[in-house]
């Protein structure tokens, strides 16, 4: 039986392993290679997504197993580690974000990344656009989560009627 998880405010001392499992996620998620260098996704963790979110990790044994940076209006960032996909991290840190929100949530994801688009539909966020990220040259989705909406399954909003093809 796996131990059981800690959710806990993000600390400096998490942050080889975050950007590490970051990277693998990224990965394993979107089909690509994060294409900046390790000590610019340090950087950019470090000078803007620690200045502008409020970043929770989730620890099993220690080790960095999730996490997320979220403010009160949006999730900029949610990775699960990829030896614990689907058993329940994922959803306690967007639990957390949820909880801490304004009552309405926004993110993105890449379109190809195709198990977060299941995720973050099971968990009521809605397609509220289709655009495309020019850095990493890649299609994206904007989803949209409000406290107390609940549709019926299939109906997830507009460009939804059918979604991307499930890996």
């Amino acid at each position: 039986m796996p131990a059981a998880i800690a959710i806990v405010a993000y600390r400096p001392e998490h942050a080889d392993a975050l950007v590490a499992l970051w990277r693998a996620s990224f990965q394993h998620g979107v089909g690509v290679a994060v294409p900046n260098s390790v000590q610019e996704h340090r950087r950019y963790l470090e000078e803007r997504l620690l200045p502008e979110a409020t970043l929770h990790v989730a620890l099993r044994d220690g080790a960095v197993a999730g996490f997320i940076a979220s403010t009160p209006a949006a999730v900029l960032q949610l990775y699960v580690h990829v030896d614990h996909l689907g058993q329940g991290i994922g959803t306690r840190l967007l639990d957390l974000a949820k909880a801490r929100s304004d009552g309405t949530l926004w993110l993105y994801t890449f379109a190809s990344n195709t198990r977060a688009q299941r995720f973050y539909e099971h968990h009521g966020f809605d397609i509220v656009a289709r655009g495309f990220e020019p850095e990493l040259q890649q299609d994206d989705i904007r989803y949209e989560w409000a406290r107390g909406v609940q549709r019926p399954r299939g109906d997830r909003g507009p460009g939804s009627a059918s979604p991307p093809g499930i890996a």
